[in-house]
């Protein structure tokens, strides 16, 4: 995955196998949605471990641009052994069978959050195809450092983008009254463009920027 991961982990030591299930999950998640800004992952396993109640906690939050996705998964082993049917439960007490669960509680979680993102693809991919022709600005404002902007429309509409919504990696190429074309999304805090395309020029008048 080559977004921002973050992998923590409550009440049970910290994995390098576990990490690497959680970062092959993570990467399948790109393939439903390949703009995913940051993930976030907590694995938690309670004090008291009874075998008729284990279960481990598995909460993965999802920032996506104009929205963030929180996944919440408490699979309990009864689940678990559902699945295997009656002839695998003494298998499933094996020596590994720990382990297993926790593998099955990640893999369950990430199921769960692979559905979400493939919904919020599909609407995301109605908003874009129901603009005839890419909405235009001018970048006003720039903030480097935290990775954002905000551009104006021609109709004096002020429009937050992130970095990751430039195109091509050209969040670094721009400056102050930069034109752009770009695709808007409504987000936590009004709208904001999900993709930018820096333009050689504009097509139409856009606002004066000094004003601003």
């Amino acid at each position: 995955m080559t977004r921002p991961l973050q992998i923590t982990f409550k009440n049970l030591q910290p994995s390098p196998e576990v990490e690497e299930w959680i970062r092959e999950e993570a990467f399948k998640l790109e393939t439903f949605y390949n703009r995913i800004m940051a993930c976030r992952v907590a694995v938690e396993a309670p004090h008291r471990h009874h075998k008729k109640g284990l279960r481990y906690h598995v909460r993965i939050d999802l920032r996506l641009p104009g929205s963030e996705l929180v996944i919440k998964r408490e699979p309990t082993l009864g689940a678990r052994l559902r699945q295997l049917g009656e002839a695998e439960v003494t298998k499933h007490w094996e020596a590994d069978a720990t382990r297993k669960d926790l593998r099955f509680a990640i893999q369950h979680a990430f199921k769960a959050a692979a559905r979400r993102v493939e919904e919020y693809a599909r609407r995301q991919n109605g908003r874009v195809k129901a603009h005839a022709s890419p909405l235009e600005g001018v970048v006003t404002r720039l903030d480097p450092e935290k990775g954002f902007g905000f551009l104006v429309t021609p109709e004096g509409r002020e429009v937050y983008f992130h970095r990751n919504s430039v195109l091509n990696r050209g969040f670094g190429r721009l400056k102050m009254g930069t034109h752009v074309a770009f695709a808007e999304e409504p987000g936590d805090e009004g709208p904001q463009a999900s993709t930018v395309r820096i333009r050689a020029r504009s097509r139409a008048p856009v606002a004066d920027i000094s004003a601003i």
